[in-house]
């Protein structure tokens, strides 16, 4: 695998912020413009799943940073639920969901191998690097 030197170079970043882009102008929108509570817990995972990964990038090591892809899947998962909620109350139609659960469902997928890598390899990150 190359070298990453910026976390915008990074897959799974560049997948969530696509996922961004998609999903967060639906929040401005009828219906869930106007249910607060999933509208906020939407913005709040999908910005959170993008900013983690920028965040562990930027810690410097690599057990930080799998720490970090981990809460980025998790917000993952919890995106997929509230998609879910969407669906279920008539807010997104069918054809959205399905499109927007199987992107969320691949990046899921793409940062649980991400973490498999990282916990295979011997990178202990810049943090440690002259670390005897």
């Amino acid at each position: 695998m190359a070298t990453i030197h910026q976390f915008e170079d990074l897959e799974v970043w560049q997948m969530a912020r696509e996922l961004s882009r998609e999903i967060y102008p639906l929040t401005f929108f009828e219906p869930i413009k106007s249910d607060y509570r999933l509208k906020d817990q939407i913005r709040g995972s999908i910005g959170s799943i993008m900013d983690n990964i920028a965040e562990g990038f930027g810690r410097g090591s690599q057990y930080e940073f799998i720490n970090s892809l981990s809460y980025s899947k998790g917000e993952t998962e919890e995106l997929k639920s509230q998609l879910y909620r969407c669906l279920d109350n008539n807010y997104i139609s069918k054809e959205l969901f399905d499109s927007l659960y199987l992107k969320a469902n691949l990046l899921a997928k793409k940062i649980g191998a991400f973490i498999a890598y990282l916990n295979a390899v011997k990178i202990r990150g810049q943090k440690f690097k002259n670390r005897v």
